[in-house]
């Protein structure tokens, strides 16, 4: 069904993790009618957390679409996970709404994720509504968390309505701007807290501050049209108090969501800066933000329409591909549920399932009027964990649900390190991984374990060896006989390996030269002291003999292998391991412990950069030592900080460590003899 786009409201929930965004979702669906019956995150039967992962851990895990209506306004409502690890969830539901609502905690106040959400919502110029929630608990103090809001976000967080009672007494809310049947006793309370929020109204405004100052009456239209347009502008956030589970405030919340929150009216810009307006009958443009794996179902493809008409049965062209879709039924989402549509319009969010090729940050246009829009900047995984399957049995069908639980999360990276032969799954988390372990477990009834990767160390050489080995075997027939004399020599940082002849007088003919490299190449890839790819030498082919009926390729194969590794042995081998340059981001206030603790991990500080109360340093640390940083770094600055990696360069392992990896090597190559 067609929704006019001024009677729309998408409006994204985020919050510290437990401040009862889904709380709020829940009881919402249930003021508007959508839902019966108001259920309990506790209780694990609401209509947002759905998944068996979300019910068992009483948190939400992924972005949740539940459209309600009120007053003839429909609000899509996407509630959104509070834990860190789900991050990426956020940041795609940000991408398509036009309003927030950031709940907090009355008795908590301002935490980790409140700070976070703060600043996305700046980032993305995204008008909100501070919620301060659970003002029925126990040390709920509205006008304490008001403080805490101003002097840790910012001055332009204003009540636009007050408490009526507290903890056990909160009863409901008066509303600044049209106080009716106030309580006895919050007179000068409700005045103070009115004429605060007339000054600040009146900031906003030349002519309603001329009348502020004059000593004129302002109306409660101009008022609230003034306010309107300041939380539109980012010149005002709005303060409401509520008890979600108590549904005490959530009336008054829906008043304002629909009264100052914009709708998706306004033009939006394209990828090009070209501006498109939502019209109705206007070529389509749609964003898909989401996409979720199902074993029935498929591929299911959430999306925004931004101009024209989605319609059901149709094809559109999908520009990020360059292919087009066929469209088969569309719909729209209700937590898990879907409900068929035949049409979805401009500012509406739908979905449809089993596209092809289409995934997330694809945008769905008309072939003939090509239109892209931003992609979402997902957050970049740096706890890499080895994954591999439990049993035979699963072998097989790793790679395909691995596939799909990433085409789900765009957080999730998936990638294979050469070097070890692992197969690595990059998250936000400890927890962002295993549950997406257990997905692939539940979805696609794949078991697969997680272990802690191995660092791709590197071997190499540190000078020049001779080395001899001469392969003769004699079984009856025709033998083995080949007869190689090897110079093994170091080379620079980075060059990898060389291979050359110097043979003169055919003492080695030219058809077995070949066959000596790729003896040498396989024995350097297998390791030869610790097992890790050896690497920065040039190996010369200087002499040796042959025989002319029992030489053969395979011979001098064997023969440049077992040469090469008496050589590598012999030419003080050494081992290089992985380093990383990193930027760790955190408040000031913890920049000492995290400098201490990086310079502990052989770290080494290269310079920092102060910015707005946070520092980021930077840094060079070997892999290994970072192989937990993530969790490590979390709950060092209480879940503050962040940082990102990448591979700078390979350095020689310190000698301790490197006696007992190439002790480790001795041992594994005993094993397998």
């Amino acid at each position: 069904m067609l929704i006019d786009v001024s009677k729309l409201r998408n409006v994204v929930l985020l919050s510290h993790s437990g401040a009862g965004k889904t709380a709020l979702a829940e009881s919402v669906v249930f003021k508007t009618g959508d839902v019966t019956r108001q259920g309990n995150v506790q209780d694990g039967n609401t209509v947002s957390d759905f998944e068996p992962e979300e019910v068992k851990r009483q948190s939400s895990i992924q972005t949740t679409v539940l459209p309600c209506t009120w007053k003839g306004t429909k609000i899509n409502i996407l509630d959104t996970p509070g834990y860190e690890d789900f991050l990426g969830e956020s940041h795609s539901a940000v991408r398509v709404v036009e309003g927030a609502i950031l709940v907090v905690d009355a008795t908590s106040g301002v935490e980790v994720g409140t700070n976070r959400d703060w600043r996305t919502c700046e980032k993305n110029s995204l008008p909100r509504i501070v919620l301060v929630n659970k003002m029925d608990r126990e040390n709920a103090d509205f006008s304490r968390t008001v403080q805490d809001l101003q002097s840790s976000l910012d001055r332009k967080c204003v009540p636009i309505n007050i408490p009526i009672g507290t903890e056990d007494s909160f009863e409901g809310v008066v509303d600044l701007l049209d106080p009716q049947n106030t309580p006895d006793g919050l007179d000068n309370i409700i005045d103070t807290a009115k004429e605060q929020l007339v000054e600040i109204i009146a900031e906003t405004d030349d002519d309603l501050t001329t009348k502020y100052l004059e000593g004129d009456e302002i109306s409660k239209d101009e008022l609230s049209d003034a306010l309107a347009k300041g939380i539109v502008a980012g010149d005002i956030v709005p303060v409401m108090a509520a008890s979600v589970t108590k549904s005490i405030g959530v009336d008054a919340l829906l008043d304002a969501v629909q009264r100052y929150l914009p709708s998706p009216e306004q033009s939006v810009e394209t990828d090009s800066g070209d501006s498109i307006e939502p019209s109705l009958d206007g070529p389509l443009s749609a964003f898909v933000f989401k996409t979720t794996a199902d074993p029935f179902v498929g591929r299911l493809s959430l999306f925004r329409v931004y101009r024209g008409t989605f319609k059901a049965n149709s094809e559109v062209f999908n520009i990020n591909k360059s292919q087009s879709e066929r469209i088969g039924q569309i719909y729209k989402v209700f937590g898990k549920n879907q409900e068929a549509e035949e049409e979805i319009g401009p500012g509406d969010i739908g979905a449809v399932a089993k596209l092809s090729d289409t995934t997330t940050n694809d945008t769905l246009c008309d072939e003939d009027n090509p239109v892209t829009f931003e992609q979402i900047s997902f957050p970049k995984g740096n706890y890499t964990m080895s994954v591999a399957p439990k049993s035979k049995a699963d072998v097989d069908k790793m790679s395909s649900s691995l596939s799909k639980i990433v085409e789900e999360d765009s957080s999730i990276v998936l990638t294979r390190e050469p070097d070890t032969g692992e197969t690595l799954l990059s998250g936000l988390g400890d927890v962002h991984l295993d549950v997406a372990i257990q997905k692939i477990q539940r979805k696609f009834t794949t078991e697969l374990v997680l272990n802690t990767p191995r660092v791709p160390y590197k071997e190499t050489i540190t000078s020049v060896f001779n080395a001899e080995y001469k392969h003769k075997k004699q079984s009856g027939g025709h033998g083995q006989y080949g007869h190689v004399n090897l110079r093994l020599e170091p080379t620079a940082k980075g060059e990898g390996f060389q291979f050359a002849s110097e043979v003169v007088g055919g003492a080695v003919p030219k058809e077995y030269i070949s066959s000596v490299e790729k003896g040498i190449v396989k024995a350097l890839d297998g390791g030869i002291v610790a097992g890790y790819p050896v690497v920065d030498l040039k190996v010369v082919l200087y002499d040796g003999s042959y025989h002319d009926v029992d030489s053969s390729g395979i011979s001098f194969e064997i023969a440049a292998s077992h040469a090469v590794r008496d050589g590598v042995r012999g030419a003080n081998p050494s081992l290089l391991e992985p380093v990383m340059t990193i930027a760790v981001n955190v408040p000031d206030t913890f920049t000492g412990d995290v400098i201490g603790d990086i310079n502990g991990k052989r770290g080494r500080i290269l310079g920092m950069v102060p910015e707005a109360g946070y520092t980021t340093i930077e840094a060079e640390v070997p892999q290994s030592e970072l192989l937990h940083y993530a969790t490590e770094l979390r709950s060092q600055t209480q879940g503050r900080g962040t940082y990102t990696a990448e591979l700078n360069k390979y350095e020689p392992v310190p000698f301790n460590i490197a006696q007992k990896l190439m002790n480790q090597g001795d041992d594994a190559t005993d094993s397998k003899t």
